[in-house]
């Protein structure tokens, strides 16, 4: 009998509180106390759980640090936990982020069981744009290749010559030797490449509806509040949000910034979870927080996650034939890139 994700609630017991001292000892800077009691339940039950399905949970930057740094076993980027789950021995791979993500990590993981949390955990990006535009796009343009974002759905990639992250896409699109390349669906990401490269970019108008909310007077304005804060900003942000900016770069990149760098004080411009995550590693920093938040990443919650747990749902399945070359688009770029990280 399927439990409901939402209606079941667990007790916080002396038993629950021993379990997950140590993992709320990390996080008790971003996660206030009297909430605790409500996630701990839970994080116990999964953690519990995890062994017996063999399962391991994959958590992206931008869920919150109950789920992040509570139960996941590999945290990171998009195209970071689906390689990193492809290594491992587990049998199940639970996706805590979005749509798209999980059907990367069974691209990369054919033989494994991979779920989602909740099937509406979408991306207003990836769902700019279908396999079918890009059809219409290689009609129009002939011959000119097709580079596109890993944020997309499997659909698209299997029309797509090759993929990128944000943090190799110029490198991507430079190995291609074309004069012009098609990039995908990001508008703002490959304005982005085109102002690294001499290669011409026609573009999609697909937009991130976290990162299109940043605005450059908000950027201003941290500068004019925060004195010598370090802004850091993603690709997916508007151009002029990017002038304003000390560094611009994926979320790895980020993240990488200010481990090497510790700057007193910083923003991300980004989705406001991964503030919250980077903090829990760096204390000593000033992490000032806007909070531009993702809901379709907050869909995913622990009460859904131990629910997909407990009934193996929702699975994701993708078209054999669609897999095989949404797979190729993504090998191919791995052996560009190397594996740099979303």
């Amino acid at each position: 009998m399927s439990i409901e994700p939402l209606t079941e609630e667990l007790d916080y017991t002396a038993d629950v509180a021993r379990a997950t001292e140590a993992i709320y000892a990390r996080v008790k800077d971003v996660i206030p106390e009297i909430e605790w009691p409500v996630h701990a339940p839970y994080v116990a039950a999964i953690n519990e759980l995890k062994a017996n399905l063999n399962a391991i949970i994959l958590a992206h930057n931008y869920q919150t640090p109950e789920i992040f740094h509570g139960v996941a076993d590999l945290s990171g980027d998009s195209l970071a936990l689906a390689k990193q789950a492809a290594e491992t021995e587990a049998d199940v791979i639970v996706l805590c982020g979005v749509h798209f993500m999980a059907e990367t990590a069974k691209l990369l993981s054919p033989e494994k069981t991979v779920l989602i949390p909740d099937l509406e955990a979408g991306c207003s990006l990836a769902e700019s744009i279908t396999g079918e535009d890009v059809r219409l796009l290689r009609e129009r343009y002939p011959g000119v290749p097709v580079v596109t974002y890993v944020n997309t759905s499997a659909e698209v990639k299997a029309e797509s010559d090759i993929c990128c992250t944000s943090a190799n896409a110029t490198e991507v699109v430079e190995s291609l030797g074309s004069d012009r390349v098609i990039f995908l669906p990001d508008e703002y990401l490959g304005l982005h490449v085109a102002s690294q490269t001499d290669v011409e970019v026609i573009l999609w108008q697909g937009h991130c509806e976290v990162h299109e909310r940043f605005t450059a007077d908000e950027l201003r304005t941290f500068r004019g509040q925060h004195p010598g804060i370090q802004i850091l900003a993603h690709p997916e942000c508007p151009p002029e949000v990017l002038a304003e900016a000390d560094y611009v770069g994926s979320t790895s990149g980020m993240i990488n910034y200010v481990g090497s760098e510790r700057p007193d004080r910083v923003v991300l411009i980004t989705e406001c979870s991964m503030s919250d995550n980077v903090a829990v590693e760096y204390p000593e920093l000033d992490f000032v927080k806007p909070c531009n938040l993702c809901p379709h990443m907050k869909q995913i919650t622990l009460p859904k996650v131990l629910w997909s747990m407990r009934t193996l749902q929702h699975e994701v399945r993708i078209d054999p034939e669609v897999a095989a070359r949404g797979r190729r688009a993504v090998a191919r770029m791995l052996e560009v890139g190397r594996g740099k990280q979303q």
